[in-house]
């Protein structure tokens, strides 16, 4: 089994994202082209503002889903050829549970799986937890081209 690490630059590599929109601070390759798991730390930054009646601030739950979609770039490098110039396009989510959101202090756990791949078409399974409970759950496309496909 290889483990691979990306830390934040690799990330920046990887992604077109930049702060306050990436949504990953590490990513671990545990199979290539089957299963990646990263991670996100909660500062609060994430929070829309405090919720009426909340007490702490909490990360959207549709911003964990993107943070699930931001993870799957590292499970599908390599799938599509070469890296260079490859983008990869959210299509599609389904089967979304949205559960407690993660709050400022949390860890969120974000792990997706590779269901399948076929011509250029990634169905994906992600799963966004902190320690003991789920925070989303959700099904998701992914549309990936290499550069001589984009225009």
């Amino acid at each position: 089994m290889t483990h691979e690490l990306l830390d934040a630059s690799a990330v920046m590599r990887v992604l077109a994202h930049r702060y306050p929109v990436l949504l990953v601070d590490r990513i671990q390759i545990v199979e290539p082209g089957k299963r990646v798991e990263g991670l996100k730390r909660v500062t609060g930054a994430e929070s829309l503002g405090y919720s009426w009646g909340e007490s702490r601030a909490n990360m959207p739950n549709m911003l964990a889903v993107e943070a699930l979609a931001q993870t799957s770039a590292a499970l599908l490098l390599g799938l599509a050829g070469p890296t260079e110039g490859v983008v990869g396009y959210f299509a599609a989510i389904e089967r979304v549970r949205l559960r407690t959101p993660a709050v400022a202090g949390d860890t969120l756990l974000l792990s997706v799986q590779l269901r399948s791949f076929r011509r250029g078409v990634a169905h994906l399974d992600g799963l966004a937890s902190v320690v003991g409970r789920r925070v989303v759950s959700a099904r998701f496309t992914a549309i990936v081209r290499g550069a001589s496909q984009v225009r």
